[in-house]
C-alpha cells in the first residue's frame, strides 16, 4: 500500500481525471438493474419492465405537488440555517451542534496561538507576515520569531483595519 502513491501522479498525468474512467457509477447502476430481476428464466424482460416503471414514476413525481418525492424533499444532512456570504467560503456552511451543548472558553494564550496558526497557514496572509518580519529585522530586533509570535496578531489587526478604512481592501474576509 505504501508503493501505491508513487503511481498515482503518473496515472493522473497520463490517464486524466479519475471521473472519466471510474467504473463505480456503472457498477452501481448494474447493481440497481440486477435488483429488478424477478424471473431468472427471462431476466431481460423483468429488467426492462421495472426500469420502464421506475422511469414513469420518476417522470410523474416531478409533477406531483404537495406530495414528498425524492425531488422535493430536503437534503439528508440538512441542518437548517442560511448560507453566509460575508465570510470565507470554508466558514459559510450552516450547521448545528450534535448532542449536548458544551460551551468552552479558550484562554487568551490559546486563542492567540490558534489565531496565529490560522493566519500563518492562509496563503493570503503571507505578504503581511513577510512585511512584519522585515519590519522587525530592519528595526534591529534580535529574536524575531518570539516577537512575531507575541505581537503579530495585534499588528495584523491594526494593519487590516487601516487598509479597510482606506478602502484598499475589497472584502471584509479578514475582519
Amino acid at each position: 500500500m505504501i508503493h501505491l502513491p508513487i503511481h498515482l501522479a503518473w496515472e493522473a498525468k497520463f490517464a486524466g481525471p479519475v471521473q472519466y474512467r471510474w467504473m463505480y457509477p456503472i457498477e452501481r447502476f448494474l447493481h440497481k438493474l440486477k435488483g429488478y430481476v424477478r424471473s431468472k428464466a427471462c431476466p431481460e424482460g423483468s429488467i426492462a419492465e421495472d426500469y420502464l416503471a421506475d422511469e414513469c414514476l420518476t417522470f410523474c413525481s416531478r409533477y406531483l405537488h404537495g406530495v414528498e418525492t425524492k425531488f422535493n424533499r430536503q437534503e439528508r444532512n440538512y441542518d437548517g440555517g442560511q448560507l453566509s456570504t460575508d465570510t470565507l467560503s470554508i466558514f459559510s456552511t450552516p450547521g448545528r451542534s450534535y448532542g449536548n451543548l458544551h460551551v468552552r472558553k479558550l484562554s487568551h494564550a490559546l486563542h492567540n496561538a490558534t489565531t496565529l496558526y490560522v493566519i500563518q497557514n492562509y496563503d493570503g496572509c503571507l505578504p503581511f507576515i513577510e512585511e512584519y518580519k522585515n519590519m522587525l529585522l530592519n528595526s534591529g530586533v534580535r529574536n524575531v520569531e518570539e516577537v512575531h509570535r507575541k505581537e503579530f496578531i495585534s499588528w495584523f489587526k491594526e494593519k487590516i483595519l487601516k487598509l479597510y478604512n482606506e478602502g484598499k481592501l475589497i472584502s471584509t474576509c479578514f475582519l
